[in-house]
Protein backbone atom coordinates (compact mmCIF):
# COMPACT_ATOMS: atom_id res chain seq x y z
CA UNK A 1 0.00 0.00 0.00
CA UNK A 2 1.31 3.44 -0.87
CA UNK A 3 0.37 6.68 0.66
CA UNK A 4 -0.32 9.70 -0.85
CA UNK A 5 -0.84 12.20 1.61
CA UNK A 6 1.95 14.08 1.17
CA UNK A 7 4.07 12.86 3.54
CA UNK A 8 6.51 10.82 1.95
CA UNK A 9 9.59 12.76 3.40
CA UNK A 10 8.12 12.65 7.02
CA UNK A 11 11.25 14.81 7.94
CA UNK A 12 9.55 18.23 6.54
CA UNK A 13 7.16 18.10 9.61
CA UNK A 14 9.75 16.55 12.08
CA UNK A 15 13.04 16.10 13.04
CA UNK A 16 15.36 15.51 15.72
CA UNK A 17 18.80 17.49 15.87
CA UNK A 18 21.70 17.42 18.69
CA UNK A 19 23.64 19.97 19.37
CA UNK A 20 26.60 20.99 21.94
CA UNK A 21 26.04 23.86 24.28
CA UNK A 22 27.66 26.58 24.57
CA UNK A 23 26.16 29.02 27.25
CA UNK A 24 25.76 31.88 24.88
CA UNK A 25 24.01 32.65 21.89
CA UNK A 26 23.79 29.96 20.01
CA UNK A 27 22.16 29.24 16.75
CA UNK A 28 20.90 25.65 16.06
CA UNK A 29 20.37 24.60 12.41
CA UNK A 30 19.88 21.23 10.86
CA UNK A 31 16.02 21.12 11.28
CA UNK A 32 14.84 21.20 7.39
CA UNK A 33 12.29 23.84 8.09
CA UNK A 34 11.33 26.61 10.51
CA UNK A 35 9.87 24.87 13.60
CA UNK A 36 7.22 25.52 15.45
CA UNK A 37 7.01 23.09 18.43
CA UNK A 38 10.64 22.57 19.66
CA UNK A 39 10.95 20.16 22.60
CA UNK A 40 14.66 20.45 24.41
CA UNK A 41 16.61 18.55 26.85
CA UNK A 42 19.88 18.20 28.13
CA UNK A 43 21.48 14.68 27.23
CA UNK A 44 24.06 14.99 29.83
CA UNK A 45 23.21 16.50 32.74
CA UNK A 46 19.96 16.40 34.94
CA UNK A 47 17.95 19.43 33.70
CA UNK A 48 14.60 19.64 33.45
CA UNK A 49 12.58 19.42 29.91
CA UNK A 50 11.76 22.83 27.80
CA UNK A 51 9.35 23.29 25.43
CA UNK A 52 8.60 26.12 23.21
CA UNK A 53 5.87 27.23 20.69
CA UNK A 54 5.17 29.79 18.35
CA UNK A 55 1.95 30.02 19.85
CA UNK A 56 2.89 31.64 23.23
CA UNK A 57 5.91 32.82 21.76
CA UNK A 58 9.82 33.10 22.04
CA UNK A 59 11.72 32.94 25.62
CA UNK A 60 8.19 31.08 26.81
CA UNK A 61 9.19 27.63 28.35
CA UNK A 62 7.07 25.27 29.84
CA UNK A 63 8.74 22.08 31.58
CA UNK A 64 6.82 18.69 30.85
CA UNK A 65 8.32 17.23 34.01
CA UNK A 66 7.17 19.19 36.28
CA UNK A 67 3.99 20.85 37.13
CA UNK A 68 5.11 24.60 37.31
CA UNK A 69 3.08 27.56 35.31
CA UNK A 70 5.29 29.15 32.09
CA UNK A 71 8.46 30.97 32.91
CA UNK A 72 9.78 33.81 31.14
CA UNK A 73 13.54 32.76 29.70
CA UNK A 74 15.03 35.93 28.51
CA UNK A 75 17.93 33.79 27.69
CA UNK A 76 15.91 30.58 26.70
CA UNK A 77 14.83 30.08 22.86
CA UNK A 78 14.70 33.38 21.68
CA UNK A 79 14.12 32.93 17.77
CA UNK A 80 12.25 30.13 15.46
CA UNK A 81 14.63 30.68 12.13
CA UNK A 82 14.16 29.08 8.71
CA UNK A 83 16.45 25.76 9.50
CA UNK A 84 16.27 25.81 13.10
CA UNK A 85 16.23 28.15 16.51
CA UNK A 86 18.43 30.34 18.21
CA UNK A 87 19.29 29.86 22.18
CA UNK A 88 20.52 32.33 24.81
CA UNK A 89 22.44 31.91 27.59
CA UNK A 90 20.41 29.76 29.64
CA UNK A 91 21.82 26.38 31.02
CA UNK A 92 18.95 24.15 31.45
CA UNK A 93 19.10 23.36 27.62
CA UNK A 94 22.58 24.81 26.52
CA UNK A 95 25.10 23.92 28.55
CA UNK A 96 28.53 23.01 27.10
CA UNK A 97 27.42 19.49 26.51
CA UNK A 98 25.21 17.27 24.60
CA UNK A 99 21.69 18.43 23.87
CA UNK A 100 18.45 17.29 22.22
CA UNK A 101 15.60 18.65 19.97
CA UNK A 102 12.83 17.36 18.61
CA UNK A 103 10.92 20.02 16.32
CA UNK A 104 7.59 19.39 14.74
CA UNK A 105 6.12 21.97 12.26
CA UNK A 106 2.78 23.18 12.35
CA UNK A 107 1.77 26.29 9.79
CA UNK A 108 4.78 28.37 10.57
CA UNK A 109 2.42 31.58 12.29
CA UNK A 110 1.38 32.84 15.61
CA UNK A 111 -1.78 31.16 15.15
CA UNK A 112 -5.55 32.71 13.97
CA UNK A 113 -8.54 32.52 15.80
CA UNK A 114 -10.57 29.56 15.70
CA UNK A 115 -14.39 29.38 16.72
CA UNK A 116 -15.37 25.57 15.99
CA UNK A 117 -15.64 25.68 20.03
CA UNK A 118 -17.85 27.10 22.45
CA UNK A 119 -14.20 28.74 23.86
CA UNK A 120 -12.66 30.86 20.94
CA UNK A 121 -9.23 29.10 20.70
CA UNK A 122 -5.79 30.76 18.76
CA UNK A 123 -4.73 27.43 16.46
CA UNK A 124 -1.41 27.01 14.84
CA UNK A 125 -2.14 23.67 12.61
CA UNK A 126 -0.97 21.66 9.83
CA UNK A 127 -3.84 19.49 8.83
CA UNK A 128 -0.93 17.29 6.44
CA UNK A 129 0.63 15.95 9.32
CA UNK A 130 -1.87 16.07 12.03
CA UNK A 131 -0.32 18.30 14.35
CA UNK A 132 -2.03 21.80 16.31
CA UNK A 133 -0.98 23.86 18.76
CA UNK A 134 -3.94 25.61 20.38
CA UNK A 135 -4.25 28.02 22.66
CA UNK A 136 -7.32 29.43 24.68
CA UNK A 137 -8.95 30.91 27.82
CA UNK A 138 -10.62 28.63 30.43
CA UNK A 139 -14.25 29.95 31.01
CA UNK A 140 -15.08 27.16 34.04
CA UNK A 141 -18.15 25.81 32.29
CA UNK A 142 -18.48 22.53 30.16
CA UNK A 143 -16.97 23.86 26.57
CA UNK A 144 -15.55 22.69 23.55
CA UNK A 145 -12.41 23.73 22.09
CA UNK A 146 -11.58 23.82 18.37
CA UNK A 147 -8.07 22.25 17.34
CA UNK A 148 -7.79 22.78 13.59
CA UNK A 149 -7.02 19.23 12.43
CA UNK A 150 -9.96 18.52 9.97
CA UNK A 151 -9.86 14.82 11.83
CA UNK A 152 -10.31 13.62 15.69
CA UNK A 153 -6.67 13.94 17.75
CA UNK A 154 -5.91 10.87 18.63
CA UNK A 155 -3.33 11.95 21.21
CA UNK A 156 -3.45 15.67 22.66
CA UNK A 157 -1.66 16.78 26.10
CA UNK A 158 -3.42 19.96 27.92
CA UNK A 159 -1.35 22.73 30.33
CA UNK A 160 -2.35 24.97 32.83
CA UNK A 161 0.02 28.29 31.82
CA UNK A 162 -0.85 30.04 34.80
CA UNK A 163 -1.24 27.42 37.76
CA UNK A 164 1.93 25.34 38.77
CA UNK A 165 0.15 22.69 40.62
CA UNK A 166 -1.78 21.20 38.13
CA UNK A 167 -0.51 18.77 35.95
CA UNK A 168 -0.13 18.15 32.10
CA UNK A 169 -3.14 16.02 31.48
CA UNK A 170 -3.11 13.41 28.60
CA UNK A 171 -5.94 11.67 26.40
CA UNK A 172 -4.85 8.51 24.13
CA UNK A 173 -7.68 6.96 21.46
CA UNK A 174 -6.56 3.69 22.99
CA UNK A 175 -7.96 5.13 27.29
CA UNK A 176 -11.07 7.05 25.23
CA UNK A 177 -12.29 9.64 27.04
CA UNK A 178 -13.33 8.23 30.61
CA UNK A 179 -9.56 8.47 31.15
CA UNK A 180 -6.81 10.09 31.51
CA UNK A 181 -2.59 10.10 31.97
CA UNK A 182 -0.34 12.34 33.45
CA UNK A 183 2.62 13.20 31.03
CA UNK A 184 4.27 15.11 34.08
CA UNK A 185 3.90 12.25 36.62
CA UNK A 186 4.18 7.95 36.31
CA UNK A 187 0.03 7.57 37.20
CA UNK A 188 -1.70 5.05 35.46
CA UNK A 189 -4.59 5.83 33.61
CA UNK A 190 -7.42 7.29 35.78
CA UNK A 191 -10.77 7.17 34.85
CA UNK A 192 -12.76 10.15 35.24
CA UNK A 193 -15.63 12.23 33.81
CA UNK A 194 -14.87 15.58 34.85
CA UNK A 195 -11.74 16.30 32.00
CA UNK A 196 -13.09 15.34 28.87
CA UNK A 197 -17.06 14.50 29.67
CA UNK A 198 -17.02 11.04 28.78
CA UNK A 199 -16.99 12.95 25.17
CA UNK A 200 -14.43 11.63 22.39
CA UNK A 201 -12.78 14.60 20.48
CA UNK A 202 -14.17 15.21 17.44
CA UNK A 203 -12.98 16.47 13.63
CA UNK A 204 -12.98 19.84 14.54
CA UNK A 205 -12.99 20.20 18.67
CA UNK A 206 -12.14 18.56 22.07
CA UNK A 207 -14.40 18.90 25.01
CA UNK A 208 -13.08 20.06 29.03
CA UNK A 209 -15.21 19.56 31.66
CA UNK A 210 -16.39 22.46 33.52
CA UNK A 211 -14.70 21.68 36.84
CA UNK A 212 -11.57 20.51 35.25
CA UNK A 213 -9.32 23.08 36.95
CA UNK A 214 -6.33 22.26 35.03
CA UNK A 215 -7.70 22.51 31.53
CA UNK A 216 -10.36 24.99 32.71
CA UNK A 217 -10.07 27.10 35.10
CA UNK A 218 -12.40 30.15 34.30
CA UNK A 219 -9.60 33.00 33.00
CA UNK A 220 -6.73 30.60 32.95
CA UNK A 221 -4.82 30.45 29.89
CA UNK A 222 -3.96 26.95 28.77
CA UNK A 223 -2.01 25.57 25.73
CA UNK A 224 -2.62 21.65 24.04
CA UNK A 225 -0.41 19.85 21.69
CA UNK A 226 -2.85 18.27 19.46
CA UNK A 227 -1.94 14.77 17.31
CA UNK A 228 -4.33 13.02 14.61
CA UNK A 229 -2.68 9.99 13.08
CA UNK A 230 -1.83 10.22 9.36
CA UNK A 231 -1.05 6.55 7.89
CA UNK A 232 2.96 6.34 6.83
CA UNK A 233 3.68 9.42 9.32
CA UNK A 234 2.12 9.56 12.39
CA UNK A 235 0.45 6.78 14.99
CA UNK A 236 -1.54 6.10 18.48
CA UNK A 237 -0.78 2.75 19.83
CA UNK A 238 -1.33 0.63 22.16
CA UNK A 239 -0.08 -2.70 23.20
CA UNK A 240 -0.18 -5.71 26.02
CA UNK A 241 3.59 -6.74 27.17
CA UNK A 242 4.64 -10.63 27.30
CA UNK A 243 7.71 -10.12 29.41
CA UNK A 244 10.03 -12.05 27.50
CA UNK A 245 13.40 -10.91 25.68
CA UNK A 246 11.45 -11.66 22.45
CA UNK A 247 9.04 -9.06 23.10
CA UNK A 248 5.90 -7.77 21.63
CA UNK A 249 6.02 -6.51 17.97
CA UNK A 250 4.52 -3.16 17.58
CA UNK A 251 3.10 -2.53 14.10
CA UNK A 252 3.66 1.19 13.12
CA UNK A 253 2.83 1.20 9.14
CA UNK A 254 5.98 3.20 9.06
CA UNK A 255 10.32 3.31 10.44
CA UNK A 256 9.97 5.37 13.90
CA UNK A 257 11.92 8.57 13.91
CA UNK A 258 11.15 9.38 17.97
CA UNK A 259 8.03 7.33 20.01
CA UNK A 260 7.04 7.75 23.59
CA UNK A 261 5.17 4.99 25.53
CA UNK A 262 3.62 4.32 29.09
CA UNK A 263 2.51 1.77 30.98
CA UNK A 264 -0.60 2.86 31.36
CA UNK A 265 -2.36 -0.36 33.31
CA UNK A 266 -0.27 0.37 36.35
CA UNK A 267 1.29 3.24 38.58
CA UNK A 268 5.42 3.62 38.57
CA UNK A 269 6.48 3.85 35.23
CA UNK A 270 8.13 6.57 33.29
CA UNK A 271 7.13 7.94 30.05
CA UNK A 272 9.65 6.43 27.66
CA UNK A 273 11.34 8.40 24.86
CA UNK A 274 13.22 6.95 21.94
CA UNK A 275 14.63 8.98 18.55
CA UNK A 276 16.14 7.08 15.67
CA UNK A 277 18.88 10.27 15.91
CA UNK A 278 20.75 9.86 19.50
CA UNK A 279 21.03 6.23 18.59
CA UNK A 280 21.24 5.16 14.63
CA UNK A 281 21.54 1.60 14.95
CA UNK A 282 19.71 -1.59 16.65
CA UNK A 283 19.59 -2.22 19.08
CA UNK A 284 18.62 0.93 20.91
CA UNK A 285 19.11 0.92 24.86
CA UNK A 286 19.55 4.66 26.30
CA UNK A 287 16.43 6.30 26.83
CA UNK A 288 15.18 9.91 28.18
CA UNK A 289 11.89 10.37 30.35
CA UNK A 290 9.33 12.98 30.02
CA UNK A 291 8.41 12.70 33.17
CA UNK A 292 11.83 13.02 34.87
CA UNK A 293 14.63 15.92 34.55
CA UNK A 294 17.26 12.56 34.62
CA UNK A 295 20.38 12.56 32.08
CA UNK A 296 19.66 10.23 28.98
CA UNK A 297 20.37 6.86 30.42
CA UNK A 298 21.36 3.76 29.54
CA UNK A 299 19.48 0.69 30.95
CA UNK A 300 17.80 -2.83 29.90
CA UNK A 301 14.79 -1.23 28.41
CA UNK A 302 16.10 -2.31 24.84
CA UNK A 303 14.37 -2.68 21.48
CA UNK A 304 14.82 -2.48 18.01
CA UNK A 305 13.49 0.36 15.60
CA UNK A 306 12.31 -1.90 12.00
CA UNK A 307 11.16 -0.81 9.03
CA UNK A 308 7.39 -1.00 10.14
CA UNK A 309 7.42 -0.72 13.75
CA UNK A 310 9.39 -1.71 16.87
CA UNK A 311 10.17 -5.54 18.72
CA UNK A 312 10.88 -4.66 22.04
CA UNK A 313 14.23 -6.77 23.10
CA UNK A 314 13.46 -6.68 27.48
CA UNK A 315 11.54 -7.58 30.42
CA UNK A 316 11.93 -4.76 31.58
CA UNK A 317 8.54 -3.15 33.05
CA UNK A 318 9.11 0.45 31.24
CA UNK A 319 8.54 -1.34 28.03
CA UNK A 320 7.29 -4.89 28.36
CA UNK A 321 6.01 -6.51 31.95
CA UNK A 322 3.83 -9.64 30.71
CA UNK A 323 0.25 -8.68 30.95
CA UNK A 324 0.43 -4.68 31.33
CA UNK A 325 -1.06 -2.66 28.56
CA UNK A 326 1.06 0.62 27.29
CA UNK A 327 0.20 3.43 25.12
CA UNK A 328 2.28 5.41 22.94
CA UNK A 329 2.68 8.09 20.33
CA UNK A 330 4.82 7.86 17.01
CA UNK A 331 6.56 9.76 14.18
CA UNK A 332 7.73 8.51 11.25
CA UNK A 333 11.71 8.46 9.74
CA UNK A 334 10.38 6.96 6.20
CA UNK A 335 6.50 5.42 5.07
CA UNK A 336 6.76 1.37 5.12
CA UNK A 337 5.84 2.13 1.41
CA UNK A 338 6.15 5.57 -0.22
CA UNK A 339 3.66 6.83 -2.86
CA UNK A 340 6.32 5.45 -5.47
CA UNK A 341 5.88 1.81 -4.29
CA UNK A 342 9.28 1.87 -2.32
CA UNK A 343 9.83 0.23 0.65
CA UNK A 344 11.66 0.99 3.24
CA UNK A 345 14.42 -0.84 4.54
CA UNK A 346 15.25 -1.65 7.84
CA UNK A 347 18.03 -0.84 9.84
Amino acid sequence: MSYTNGLDKPTDYFNTVLYVGNNSTNVITGVGFQPDFVWLKDRVNANSHNVYDVVRGTTKALLPNLTNAEITRTTGLTSFDSDGFTLGSYGGHNESSGNVAWNWLADNTSGSSNTDGSITSTVSANTTSGFSIVSYTGNGTLSTVGHGLSSSPSFFVIKDRDNGTYDWFAYHKSLGATKYLRLSGTDASTTSSVLWNDTEPTSSVFTIGGSFLGGNTNGNNYIAYCFAEKKGFSKAFSYTGNGSTDGTYIHLGFKPAWFMIKKSSASGDSWVIIDNTRFPYNYVDKFIYADEADAESGSAERLDILSNGIKLKATHTFINTSGATYIGIAFAENPFVTSTGIPTTAR
